[in-house]
């Protein structure tokens, strides 16, 4: 006989029905126990009892799952081989005239997990503004007060706020 992996909810099931079987404990207490419904109990002990042990494991262990898509190898190196620079969706169209039907979502989320296909934008890059050019009597912000350039100043901001920071460090206040 095989070996049979179980978890740990399906051991402490065997243990419960192991005792419901030698009569140490009636099939309510079990159920309270495993917190099923009297129903679900019944049908977990006629499968104890005539499957022993293998009636116990999950019946979906080591299936093979519904979601799979079972061409997934064979259209991800078709996709490889012919339309390496195509869009998902336009893979996934020609995909489907050669036989494989596959969803340009599915398709996607494929190629991006094999890293074959990456989302490139197609927006231009918005234009960088040059610096404005200062002058005389510009307003420069400082602390929500706006100050004005002082006469016979220089006309560069720097200076400007050289200027306001002597100020500031002599108490004057403008």
């Amino acid at each position: 006989m095989g070996h049979l992996v179980m978890s740990d909810k399906e051991r402490q099931r065997k243990a419960w029905m192991l005792m419901v079987f030698e009569s140490r404990v009636t099939l309510s207490k079990a159920r309270e126990a495993l917190r099923v419904s009297y129903r679900q109990a019944k049908r977990i002990y006629r499968r104890y009892t005539t499957q022993v042990d293998g009636g116990l494991i999950h019946q979906g262990r080591g299936q093979e799952s519904n979601r799979q898509h079972l061409q997934k190898s064979k259209i991800l190196a078709l996709y490889q081989r012919d339309y390496l620079d195509f869009r998902p969706t336009l893979a996934a169209e020609k995909l489907a005239e050669n036989g494989l039907v596959v969803d340009h979502e599915t398709l996607r989320r494929w190629l991006i997990a094999k890293k074959l296909w990456c989302k490139k934008r197609n927006r231009s890059p918005h234009r960088e503004r040059r610096e404005r050019h200062a002058q005389f009597g510009d307003l420069v912000q400082m602390g929500g007060i706006l100050r004005s350039v002082p006469p016979g100043a220089t006309l560069s901001r720097v200076a400007y706020l050289s200027w306001v920071v002597e100020l500031s460090r002599d108490n004057i206040f403008i």
